[in-house]
């Protein structure tokens, strides 16, 4: 009975096996559990059942993979192959590009770009063509590669056990390989060199001549910019292809970072060997005498530079039109500013069209400022020197172009014959802005260089000097021209000075002046500080001056009273376009002023007052105080000498002989007084 139910069992333990193999995983459960079920030991012996059948089965994939292992190794070695063949095709590609630039030489624009196309297309089809044939390798290969990564399944497991002895074999052998040839390098370091050397002379020979056929202007791609993107360099100098590179298999490895790191270490020990000179070896010469020659082959560099720049200024102060830069749209304005730092609140709220201040001659000037400081930088950042250095070179030569050859061509500029008062405002306002720049030209120089502006020894930009004493030379310019229009204006004055009675109107030659005066003073509002303040005052003080001159000019001997009245009329305009205040920012009447001793003098004459000024002379509440004794008395002494033949004081010998006798009192007292003030 008991051999029976062993039967029984091993019948139905064949059963399950048959059925856990056969049918799908999820319906294993119910079947195992009948086996649990049993209240025997019968699980025991189907475990055991099963070891067996575990057993059968490994020696059966062992066998398997015993049979198909030539088949995967024929794979990989297709797989090789397939690189290969790729190799080839790209240097069939790269041989097709070099035939394309031959025909496109030969042939018309339409005809190349025909038989590029063609080319192309047979080029397309031969890759598709070879790819397709890459296909089921590929395919299998991955399949492979799949089914090998399984890893429930227990010979897998035995491969994992076994790969990392591998690699670590196959690691060791390599590095010693890499040994060996690094060695062999060493021994052969000369002509090693010698054949780099020549293969990037070649290089760059052949990359030159493919640039310059570029420029020329083919419309063919230069060969570089086909293959260069898929090519390297391997340890030893030679060329490979990125894009067919087997990268899996070095990957699988998981040291090529590590060789590649141990090679390049390797090498750069051998080249300091190589250019380290020998103990017993001594560099021998001091090289200072060098370094100096390179200072003064700098210095001489840099005095290039700044005679070039001078042609440079000249060429952009003559091109200039010396007016404010108009700028109709938004990209205009950021065209601009985009080539000189302009920051103006006011000015950015308006709407366009809109002017800038400065002339075209501004932005010019700063980015030439910027060009001069690059050419000055190539060759200073080749003399192997700190960033402090550097920086100073830099700053002293940026410092000699403002101070010596922008300032020189501004000095002359604003001396120039054509320059005009418009163009001196112009140049003042434009010297302003540049001034202002000044700070961002530091800011340039430090981004170049790195060098905090903090740092002791830093070189300041001192150049800004140059736009004020170009500014204050400008100004003293516009006082000259100034008051040379004014005596343009003057010389057209022509009184008549034993005129009986005045026209009861100003002279014309006068009014000329004084629109002209206030169109100028309306043009000077933009000129900055108290420039226009100080030219205006300047102008009145030149013409008060030159209008005193005309009465006490030596050549004219006689003048009427009448020509006194017109005088005074003339005078009283002056005052009151002074009082017009033609400039903001005066206070009072402090532009008056400038009038004061005419005005007191002709009211002297005007209101013949001469008791109260013999009696107040000298005293500082005196209503005549800045009239002089000797120009009163050389006044009097041109009008003395009519009274008789104009009737100038006839009043006085209508009603009493003794006023003439009281002029000539008054004539012996001014005498005293200048007498007195010249002991």
């Amino acid at each position: 009975m008991a051999e029976n139910e062993m039967l029984e069992y091993i019948t139905e333990h064949e059963r399950i096996l048959q059925e856990i193999e056969s049918t799908d995983t999820a319906c294993v459960g119910p079947t195992l559990r009948s086996i649990y079920d049993d209240q025997s030991n019968a699980h025991k012996r189907f475990m055991e059942k099963l070891d067996v059948r575990i057993r059968n089965h490994d020696r059966e994939i062992e066998k398997m993979c015993n049979f198909h292992h030539q088949g995967f190794v024929d794979a990989i070695t297709e797989l090789l192959k397939v690189r290969t063949d790729a190799e080839k095709l790209m240097g069939q590609v790269t041989e097709a590009n070099r035939r394309l630039q031959e025909a496109g030489r030969e042939v018309t624009a339409q005809t190349e770009e025909v038989i590029r196309c063609r080319i192309q297309q047979r080029n397309m089809a031969t890759t598709v063509e070879k790819l397709q044939l890459c296909i089921p390798v590929l395919e299998m290969y991955s399949k492979l590669k799949e089914q090998l990564e399984v890893s429930h399944y227990r010979f897998c497991q035995i491969m994992g056990e076994n790969l990392p002895h591998l690699r670590k074999e196959i690691k060791e052998i390599s590095m010693s390989d890499l040994k060996d040839f690094l060695e062999s390098i060493r021994k052969h370091s000369d002509k090693v060199g010698e054949t780099a050397m020549r293969q990037a002379q070649q290089r760059r020979t052949f990359n030159s001549a493919v640039a310059k056929q570029h420029n020329i202007g083919h419309s063919t791609k230069p060969l570089y910019s086909v293959i260069g993107h898929s090519l390297s360099h391997t340890p030893n100098g030679m060329l490979i292809n990125d894009d067919t590179a087997d990268e899996d298999e070095t990957d699988d490895e998981g040291d090529r970072e590590t060789f590649e790191n141990y090679y390049r270490k390797q090498r750069k020990k051998q080249a300091r060997l190589v250019l380290q000179p020998q103990a017993s070896m001594d560099y021998g010469f001091t090289v200072n005498r060098l370094f100096d020659l390179l200072f003064e082959v700098r210095d001489q560099y840099n005095e290039t530079l700044l005679k070039k720049w001078a042609v440079v200024f000249r060429e952009i102060f003559e091109l200039d039109n010396y007016s404010p830069i108009p700028v109709d749209t938004e990209e205009e304005y950021n065209l601009v500013v985009s080539r000189f730092p302009f920051h103006d609140t006011d000015i950015e709220k308006q709407d366009f069209p809109k002017k800038l201040p400065m002339s075209q001659s501004v932005p010019q000037i700063y980015t030439q400022v910027k060009e001069f400081i690059y050419a000055s930088l190539k060759f200073s950042e080749s003399l192997h020197r700190s960033s402090t250095e550097i920086d100073d070179m830099l700053r002293k030569s940026t410092n000699l172009l403002l101070t010596r050859t922008l300032n020189s061509c501004l000095q002359n500029l604003i001396k120039k014959p054509h320059i005009g008062l418009t163009e001196l405002v112009q140049i003042i306002i434009n010297t302003t802005h540049l001034e202002q720049a000044c700070k961002y030209l530091e800011e340039f120089i430090t981004n170049i260089t790195n060098v905090s502006p903090e740092t002791v020894h830093t070189t300041r930009l001192y150049g800004l000097s140059t736009f004020k004493d170009a500014r204050h030379s400008a100004e003293g310019e516009i006082y000259t021209k100034l008051n040379q229009k004014i005596d343009e204006f003057i010389q057209l004055a022509d009184y008549e000075w034993g005129m009986s009675e005045s026209d009861g109107r100003a002279s014309g030659y006068l009014m000329d002046l004084i629109n002209f005066l206030r169109s100028t003073f309306q043009v000077f509002t933009h000129l900055p500080g108290k420039v226009a303040q100080t030219a205006c005052m300047s102008a009145c003080k030149h013409l008060a001056t030159s209008l005193m001159q005309m009465l006490l000019d030596t050549e004219l001997k006689q003048i009427s009273m009448g020509a006194i009245q017109q005088f005074n009329l003339d005078v009283i305009q002056c005052e009151l376009f002074a009082s017009s205040e033609p400039v903001p920012g005066f206070q009072g009447d402090t532009l008056q002023l400038a009038f004061i001793d005419l005005r007191q003098l002709l009211d002297l004459f005007m209101v013949w007052d001469w008791s109260t000024y013999l009696a107040d002379y000298g005293q500082p509440t005196s209503k005549y105080l800045r009239v002089n004794p000797a120009t009163a008395l050389a006044l009097l002494e041109k009008m003395k000498d009519t009274s008789k033949k104009n009737n100038i004081f006839s009043q006085f010998r209508k009603n009493d002989r003794d006023k003439q006798k009281l002029i000539e009192t008054v004539v012996k007292q001014l005498r005293t007084l200048v007498n007195g003030m010249s002991s």
